[in-house]
């Protein structure tokens, strides 16, 4: 079995069952992190949880404020279990048709901002340039591995 991530009429994503569900269960984790609505939800087929319409704008939103708000932290365990997430995300963003840049940080900018999470033992944050770096690869890593 496989799941279908569509807009309109195209397939962006035809993940098997299981990535498919766990994407879906992260999207969740991930909405109420950075309160913005996905939206991913029911498909053409009413009923069929493995199909799953795709609506552009609100995802398009949501891609944009999660790769600002994982490139704006330093958090390292923060960093390690979202950059997946996060890297899939902005590559299904791209084979929607939607531009998603990456920042362009300053040579020496390290990430965070305010310390909502404070990383114990205290370590230096994470230099943006290396965060951001780090994504781009996953992205397109993620590309060539996510089938259609």
């Amino acid at each position: 079995m496989s799941m279908y991530f569509d807009v309109g009429g195209e397939t962006l994503w035809n993940p098997s069952s299981g990535a498919g569900r766990l994407f879906v269960r992260q999207v969740e984790v991930f909405e109420a992190e950075i309160g913005l609505p996905s939206g991913i939800g029911q498909g053409k087929y009413w009923g069929d949880p493995d199909t799953l319409e795709v609506d552009p704008v609100a995802f398009a939103e949501f891609v944009r404020g999660l790769v600002v708000w994982h490139c704006g932290t330093g958090h390292s365990v923060i960093l390690a279990l979202s950059e997946g997430f996060v890297a899939v995300s902005v590559a299904l963003a791209r084979r929607a048709g939607i531009e998603v840049e990456l920042p362009r940080p300053e040579s020496g900018h390290v990430c965070g901002g305010v310390r909502h999470d404070v990383q114990v033992p205290g370590r230096p944050p994470a230099e943006s340039a290396a965060v951001v770096a780090s994504l781009d690869a996953r992205v397109r890593e993620m590309d060539r591995s996510m089938a259609r």
